[in-house]
């Protein structure tokens, strides 16, 4: 009897055992390389009806249309929640300027309109969360205003509880800087500030953020100024929070700023071009992120239709061209970097079409994977998290 128990005890050990040995040894299934992507656009003559849908395999960098998300006026701006059911759009038309929020249903990659709100300024351009992602921030362009935003329970907008004027010197460019032109805003990573790009007044504005209310105000000092004319247009924290990056628009310049977060103030120490030397023809700039691992930064070039690479030093934040790539097609007005950091997204606004380039994970180099995507006036690429 006793030897019988034996027995059974050591049955079930080496069960327990063979089954431990089993679970350590097999591979854990593989994470859900899929993105649901969508894709801003601007409507009217372009030919497009608003928010378009893809598919994007992170494996394998393949892009597949899934058709109309959403019809939309001129959503030339959108983001998506991280939770992933809500997307935003800003509509930036004219005549009826609008920020809308969208339900998202992944499966059949449509989107439903929960409710649509008065931009409070005229031409809405970018829109990003607070770190507590409760509240979405709106930069309206013409108007030079920015707005808050409370993102409510079921996704839907809340009556605002900011709007704010950007103030300061105007810049001398006659043309494009005649009034205050917001074009950019973010929020610090620690949630206490907020940054707003403005190209009329070659400045980067400052103001101190009450996430409890929902609240702005001015910094001291409210501003970081940028050589004249520059016309800062977007600007990208690197992703440990020292450094501070912006491309502006009209000298086709990048400027970094080292960040103090303990007050909330940016030191500026390098700018440099985003065109190799004497560079031909017209140049606007347009986007700029840095690599998630902090290694590259990338802006966009239109007229020189390239995207510009920079590898940046990790000690003193300071950067250092390390080439142009072509993004093969017209104004590449956005890029962004898919979520697993393997590939870049060019959307070419004026060739209808979204192409997709491979990272170098050693250089940070582009190299075209041959995958491209037909869009009318793609603007704007965001990914579901």
């Amino acid at each position: 009897m006793k030897i019988t128990r034996r027995l059974f005890a050591f049955a079930t050990l080496a069960s327990s055992l063979f089954a431990l040995a089993f679970t350590i040894a097999a591979p854990k299934p593989a994470a859900d390389s899929r993105y649901l992507a969508l894709v801003g656009t601007y409507t009217g003559k372009t030919g497009s009806k608003g928010i378009y849908a893809f598919d994007f395999d992170s494996a394998s960098g393949k892009l597949v249309a899934k058709g109309l998300a959403a019809e939309s006026i001129a959503p030339s701006f959108v983001v998506i929640h991280p939770n992933g059911k809500y997307a935003y759009a800003a509509n930036e038309d004219s005549k009826q300027s609008t920020v809308t929020a969208f339900l998202i249903d992944a499966k059949s990659a449509k989107l439903t309109q929960l409710n649509q709100l008065p931009a409070l300024g005229e031409d809405p351009c970018y829109l990003s969360f607070d770190q507590t992602k409760k509240y979405l921030f709106a930069a309206n362009y013409s108007s030079g205003n920015i707005v808050v935003f409370p993102i409510l329970p079921d996704g839907k907008l809340g009556e605002h509880t900011a709007v704010v004027h950007d103030l300061g010197a105007l810049g001398p460019n006659k043309e494009r800087q005649e009034a205050p032109h917001a074009h950019w805003i973010e929020v610090s990573p620690d949630n206490r500030y907020v940054f707003v790009s403005d190209l009329g007044l070659d400045a980067i504005l400052s103001y101190r953020f009450d996430a409890a209310k929902g609240t702005l105000t001015p910094n001291d000092p409210p501003s970081a100024k940028l050589a004249p004319a520059a016309g800062p247009r977007h600007a990208v924290f690197s992703p440990n929070g020292k450094f501070f990056y912006v491309v502006s628009e009209l000298n086709s310049t990048v400027t970094a700023f080292a960040y103090d977060p303990a007050k909330g103030t940016l030191k500026e120490f390098q700018v440099v071009s985003t065109l190799p030397k004497d560079s031909p023809g017209r140049n606007d700039t347009a986007e700029i992120t840095v690599h998630p691992n902090g290694q590259w930064l990338y802006a966009s070039n239109r007229g020189h239709d390239t995207i510009a690479v920079f590898a940046i030093d990790p000690a003193s934040g300071a950067v250092r061209p390390t080439g142009e790539f072509a993004t093969g097609g017209k104004e590449p007005r956005h890029f962004t970097i898919d979520p697993t950091g393997k590939f870049l997204l060019a959307e070419n606004q004026n060739s209808d079409s979204i192409v997709v380039f491979r990272i170098d994970s050693a250089t940070g180099a582009l190299a075209p994977t041959g995958e491209t995507a037909s869009v009318p006036a793609p603007v704007c690429i965001a990914f579901s998290h």
